[in-house]
């Protein structure tokens, strides 16, 4: 199973405020970068439960009928979504990873800062689009945590936008 990142960031790493607002994103993401491609490509998303409280108060549900699990240990309410496919999970990512591969997953999408870096730390991320965002926020949510050891990565391309939009396209060295 493949597990990639599809993310923004500020220039100076961040990929929300501290109270989780992403004000500083482009409206809309800004002009197509290659999102709905992407997004095309995946067959389920694994988000923390932050993430998913962030995406809840959007005005619609922004993953439409893709299937969507959300990790917590603690009990969600799932009523405020409407139209989509989300159940929850719970444990280490290897173990979310040979769940979802066993269903017959080949390819996930994982978002939201501490998913991101638990599933960096124990290895699972095989690629990472990173759109920059020309704006310095200060402080807020990292992308990046600490880490166990060196991450490895090999450039697959860089692409800038007129809207000052840079992404950059990394697979993970094993």
């Amino acid at each position: 199973m493949k597990v990639s990142v599809f993310i923004g960031t500020s220039v100076d790493g961040f990929i929300a405020r501290a109270g989780g607002e992403l004000d500083f994103l482009p409206e809309g993401g800004g002009e197509p970068h290659g999102y709905p491609e992407f997004m095309a490509s995946v067959d389920a998303l694994v988000i923390g439960r932050n993430t998913f409280e962030i995406v809840l108060a959007f005005p619609e549900w922004p993953y439409g009928e893709k299937r969507v699990v959300v990790l917590s240990s603690k009990p969600l309410d799932f009523s405020g979504v409407h139209g989509g496919k989300v159940e929850q999970m719970s444990g280490a990512p290897a173990e979310i990873a040979k769940k979802l591969a066993a269903s017959g997953v080949q390819h996930v999408y994982v978002d939201g800062g501490i998913t991101v870096q638990r599933f960096l730390r124990e290895g699972l991320v095989d690629r990472m689009i990173i759109t920059r965002v020309p704006v310095l926020i200060g402080q807020g949510i990292p992308l990046f945590g600490a880490l166990l050891r060196d991450v490895r990565l090999q450039h697959v391309a860089t692409q800038a936008y007129a809207s000052g939009l840079v992404k950059t396209e990394y697979e993970v060295v094993r």
